[in-house]
C-alpha cells in the first residue's frame, strides 16, 4: 500500500496518472493512452492487470444504476425469472431489463423519465406520466418475489436489500461490497446521474471487490477519501487493505495524514508547486519522511513519529 504525497501542483498526477499508469497499461493491455516522459518502467512481472478507480460518472443516463454497475441486477432478474408467475408467463430473465424491449416502459423506454432537450441549457428529466418512474411496465410490475416487484427492489438502498436477500448468498455477497465501502443509504436503482464523484469511485471499487482476484493486480485511486467522514475513510481504508492482504498493490494520491499514516511506503514530492516541484524530496515508511528535513508532508507527521524514532531516507535523483 503506497501513497503518493506532495503540496498541490508538486507532480503527483503527472507522475501517477499521466506517466505510469498510462505506461503500465500499454504494456499489459496495450493501451494507445498518452504516455508521459519517463527512462524505464521496472517491476512490471509483478502485476498482470492495472486498474484506474477514478471519480468519472459510472454512467451518464438515469438507466445507469449501482445495482447494473456491480452486476447485482443480473442475479436478480434471474430470481423474478424463475417465480410461478414469470414462468407461466413465458418471461426471461431479460424480461426484468429496462434496458430492452419486452418488460420496460416504452414512453421512457426505461429511464422511469423523459428527457427535455433544451437549446441553450443542460437537458432537463422530468418523471414518466406513464410508469411514474418505475421503468416497467404493468405486466411486468405483476410479477413479485417476497410482496415485491422488480421495481420495489430498486428503490430498496442497500441495507434493506441485503436483508430482504439474506437467503441468497450471490446477491448477499455482492451487496455486501457495497456495504463495506459504506455505500449503505446508497439505492439500487439510484441514477447514476445523481451520484457524486466519491460515490461513483467507491462503487467501482465494489465491483473490483466482488470480483475474483489474481493476487497480482494494480490499483490506482486519486484521492479517494475526498469528501468523505472520518467514519467512511476508516472503512475504505480497511477496504484498500484488503486488497493488499490478497496481494494486490494499492497505490494512491492523497492528502489525508490518516491516509497516509497507514500506508506501508510514501512517495513525497515537492518540495514546491508548480515549477518548484517535480522532484523526490522523500521516499520510505511514514515515520521516515517525518524525519526527512524539506517534506512539506513530513513536517504534519512529526507529530505521530519524533525524530528519534526514524532515521530520514533522503531520496537520490
Amino acid at each position: 500500500f503506497s501513497a503518493v504525497t506532495g503540496v498541490s501542483g508538486s507532480g503527483k498526477s503527472s507522475l501517477v496518472n499521466e506517466t505510469m499508469f498510462p505506461a503500465i497499461a500499454a504494456s499489459l493491455h496495450e493501451s494507445r493512452r498518452r504516455i508521459g516522459p519517463h527512462s524505464r518502467l521496472v517491476g512490471l512481472q509483478h502485476v498482470d492487470k492495472v486498474i484506474d478507480i477514478n471519480q468519472d460518472p459510472i454512467g451518464r443516463t438515469p438507466r445507469s444504476n449501482p445495482a447494473t454497475y456491480v452486476k447485482v441486477f443480473d442475479q436478480i432478474r434471474r430470481i423474478f425469472a424463475e417465480l410461478p408467475l414469470a414462468k407461466s408467463r413465458g418471461y426471461a430473465p431479460g424480461r426484468f431489463s429496462f434496458n430492452v424491449k419486452g418488460g420496460r416502459c416504452e414512453e421512457c423506454e426505461g429511464h422511469g423519465q423523459n428527457r427535455i432537450e433544451m437549446h441553450f441549457l443542460a437537458d432537463v428529466w422530468v418523471t414518466c406520466p406513464r410508469c411514474k418512474g418505475h421503468r416497467f411496465n404493468d405486466d411486468t410490475l405483476e410479477v413479485r418475489f417476497k410482496g415485491k416487484s422488480i421495481a420495489d427492489v430498486l428503490e430498496m438502498d442497500v441495507q434493506e436489500a441485503l436483508e430482504f436477500f439474506e437467503n441468497q448468498p450471490r446477491i448477499v455477497a455482492i451487496l455486501q461490497t457495497l456495504h463495506d465501502v459504506g455505500l449503505d443509504y446508497l439505492k439500487l436503482g439510484q441514477p447514476a446521474t445523481t451520484l457524486s464523484g466519491g460515490e461513483a469511485q467507491r462503487i467501482k471499487l465494489s465491483r473490483e471487490l466482488a470480483r475474483r482476484a489474481t493476487g497480482r493486480t494494480l490499483y490506482i485511486l486519486d484521492e479517494p477519501t475526498t469528501g468523505l467522514h472520518f467514519h467512511d475513510i476508516r472503512r475504505l481504508l480497511e477496504v484498500l487493505h484488503r486488497l493488499v492482504d490478497s496481494g494486490n498493490t494499492v497505490i494512491v494520491i492523497e492528502h489525508n495524514l490518516d491516509v497516509i499514516r497507514s500506508a506501508d511506503w510514501v512517495v513525497d514530492l515537492g518540495p514546491g508547486g508548480g515549477e518548484n516541484g517535480g522532484e523526490i524530496v522523500a521516499t520510505g515508511t511514514p515515520a521516515e519522511v517525518a524525519a526527512t528535513k524539506g517534506s512539506a508532508t513530513g513536517a504534519y507527521l512529526k507529530r505521530w513519529y519524533p525524530a528519534r524514532r526514524a532515521r530520514a531516507r533522503k531520496a537520490t535523483a
